[in-house]
């Protein structure tokens, strides 16, 4: 409340007093206890009002406790089932249910985490992969503002993301990591790792690059094997000892057939080796027998040429070139499609030897395309003359139906620059991706699709596509989901195959440790995407015969079921739109793998450092109860009184309103009651 709106309370009551004795003194001669209670309730209601009509603001603080957060995020992988550690974890988490003490000093708040961080008490162990690193971020923007100390119950075995031992580092909570799992050293040999391509050429030798480790004292011999069904195909006899611990072995297998087929690694188990399951593992080849080959065709080096190639051969079925138009003419019938990047005069030649040797295509503008010269041999379309620059974000168009789109944030991505103006289509198109100029979402092109007869091309209107593939990396840590978009587009240019209503996308083999995913598109007798058929998948298990049907669900602009809850087989299917009886069927294999069960032991040693990175303490459970005096006497967290501060105006406390009239009333009753009316 300020000086200025004191000075008005104080003179409000001044007015009220001096009015209330004009009324009830001054102008009575009476000089009765009746006069001096009516000239008080007066003043008082005077004075109200008055109070009112200012409004003053009043501060009103009110006093809490905030007990400390007390974190427990339990690890619930299948790992910790496979090491017989499920009794011991569920024992860890009752007692701390249990504990009154830990209930009266904590609120306790129980995460389960394995690929994902979900808030619950209640465990199942089948997680598929554990990142931990994920748990330490999340659980840092949940409580950032808080004190929140954090109890990690795991093995300590992380099977993808980042590091979690730098994780914990930018963790601002302490962190005590409490140990299940076998903490002895066994001996034991073990297939690292194991790098092999998804395809191979027909005729072709693809190469397998395992790594062997062996933890253990004793100098052994064994020997490395992959067998194809029953046959051996490769064979290596290798020896480690305590110092020689590990192997690196790289070789060739022939790709003499064209399909899917399936090889098994491993290295021969010691005598009374306690965990053999990490001795092989299962890897698929699929042997195809074309490859497409792309041209990248441009007069000036740009950062966007080496990104696109780099993008379209992460696919090994295609190969990408950069080129200048004249390498491009004399080669032109080696391609399957071309990029044309920023087209200008000197492209002349090109555009005259793709009307002899008609190639898909994919256009990308920017600021140095020469539109007089690209509109002149364009029939597709025109872009209007304009040498102003641009800079354009992307926003999806979630209703493109060609191809099925791949998840990402455009809007994060930075803008592409390019010449200003429309793009004015001559034949059909499909947009991929609108402009966005500023903070206004426009329907003006940025991405599109056209296709007359089986000739495919797409432009795209804007350089410095480099840009976001770096931000795609950031987004997701990957650089997978964009390059699975540039893969999509160029798969699509490259193909003449005929629109179907019914596509499905599927992989021909899945590793044990990867979802398996299967996408859809349904389109009506128009080709325009219906979303509201009724699409399912029958899986049979050609091993065991088995049958089993799933829904597909929405997803945007297509359908989506998850089968990874299948096991590892070979496996047909057919996918059927129920209201239309159009169906598709294929094929394809689940491999055999668990990455849980690769572990023997418990990893300490990053436990331990974890604990120290976030001034922490490792603990195991035959000394739990040591953890819970430790933390209900440590003093960094402590109960907080904290307190809060309204503002309340005045005018909102309406028992001022009730004194008003309860004063009124009284003067009221005491007039009437001394024939004062």
């Amino acid at each position: 409340m300020g000086s200025y709106t004191l000075l008005l309370i104080i003179l409000s009551g001044i007015i009220a007093l001096l009015l209330a004795l004009f009324q009830y003194w001054y102008q009575s001669k009476k000089r009765s206890h009746t006069y001096r209670v009516l000239t008080f309730l007066r003043f008082i209601t005077f004075f109200l009002i008055l109070l009112l009509l200012i409004n003053p603001k009043v501060e009103k603080e009110t006093f809490y406790n905030e007990k400390p957060k007390l974190v427990i995020a339990a690890d619930n992988s299948s790992s910790i089932e496979f090491l017989n550690q499920k009794n011991a974890v569920s024992g860890i988490i009752q007692a701390i249910k249990n504990n009154k003490d830990l209930n009266d000093k904590f609120d306790l708040e129980f995460f389960a985490f394995s690929d994902d961080v979900t808030l619950t008490d209640s465990l199942n162990y089948s997680g598929g992969q554990t990142n931990v690193s994920n748990a330490f971020k999340k659980l840092k923007d949940i409580y950032k503002s808080d004190i929140a100390p954090t109890i990690l119950i795991s093995d300590g075995n992380q099977t993808y993301g980042s590091d979690y031992e730098y994780e914990s580092l930018k963790y601002n909570q302490p962190v005590f990591p409490v140990v299940v799992g076998d903490t002895t050293v066994h001996a034991d040999i073990k297939l690292q790792q194991l790098n092999v391509n998804k395809y191979a050429f027909y005729k072709n030798k693809f190469p397998v690059e395992a790594i062997l480790t062996y933890n253990g004292e004793k100098s052994i011999a064994t020997s490395f094997k992959i067998l194809n069904g029953n046959t051996t195909v490769w064979s290596e006899n290798i020896e480690f000892n305590k110092t020689d611990n590990s192997r690196v072995i790289n070789l060739t297998l022939p790709a003499n057939q064209i399909g899917v087929f399936t090889y098994k690694a491993l290295v021969e188990p010691l005598d009374n080796e306690k965990n053999t399951v990490n001795n092989h593992k299962e890897f698929a080849m699929e042997v195809v027998n074309e490859k497409s080959n792309i041209a990248i065709v441009s007069d000036f080096i740009h950062p966007d040429l080496g990104m696109l190639k780099k993008s379209i051969e992460t696919n090994e079925q295609r190969t990408a070139t950069i080129m200048d138009m004249n390498q491009f003419v004399s080669k032109i019938s080696d391609f399957q499609m071309v990029i044309l990047y920023q087209p200008n005069n000197r492209f002349r030649p090109v555009f005259e030897a793709l009307n002899t040797i008609p190639l898909n295509k994919l256009i990308i503008s920017g600021t140095r395309t020469d539109w007089n010269f690209l509109n002149s041999v364009s029939n597709a379309f025109q872009h209007d003359i304009n040498s102003q620059i641009e800079d354009f974000q992307a926003i999806s168009n979630t209703n493109y139906s060609e191809f099925i789109l791949s998840d990402l944030d455009f809007q994060s991505f930075p803008p592409l620059r390019g010449k200003f103006g429309n793009l004015n289509f001559s034949v059909p198109f499909q947009t991929i991706l609108f402009k966005q100029i500023g903070s206004i979402t426009t329907e003006d092109v940025l991405l599109a699709t056209m296709e007359q007869n089986t000739n495919r091309q797409a432009i795209l209107l804007g350089e410095d596509l480099w840009r976001w593939r770096a931000q795609s990396f950031l987004n997701n840590d990957s650089f997978n989901q964009f390059d699975d978009f540039i893969g999509k587009l160029i798969q699509y240019l490259a193909s003449k195959k005929r629109k179907e209503r019914l596509n499905v996308e599927f992989e021909s083999f899945y590793n044990g440790n990867t979802s398996v995913i299967i996408s859809a598109q349904y389109f009506n007798k128009t080709y325009e995407f219906d979303n509201r058929e009724n699409l399912i998948i029958e899986v049979t298990d050609d091993i065991s015969g088995d049958k089993q049907s799933f829904p597909f669900v929405l997803k945007n602009n297509s359908y989506e079921v998850n089968l990874s809850n299948l096991k590892a087989s070979d496996y047909s299917f057919k996918v059927t739109a129920v209201n239309s009886n159009i169906s598709k069927s294929g094929k394809f294999k689940i491999l055999a793998y668990n990455i849980e069960e690769q572990f023997l032991n418990a990893n300490v040693s990053k436990l331990n450092s974890t604990a120290m990175n976030t001034n922490g303490k490792l603990y195991f459970p035959d000394t739990f109860s040591k953890l819970i005096d430790d933390l209900l006497n440590d003093t960094r967290f402590a109960t907080i009184e904290k307190s809060t501060k309204n503002t309340v105006s005045l005018i909102s406390w309406k028992y001022l309103l009730a004194l008003i009239a309860l004063c009124l009333a009284s003067e009221w009753f005491i007039r009437k009651y001394n024939g004062l009316i």
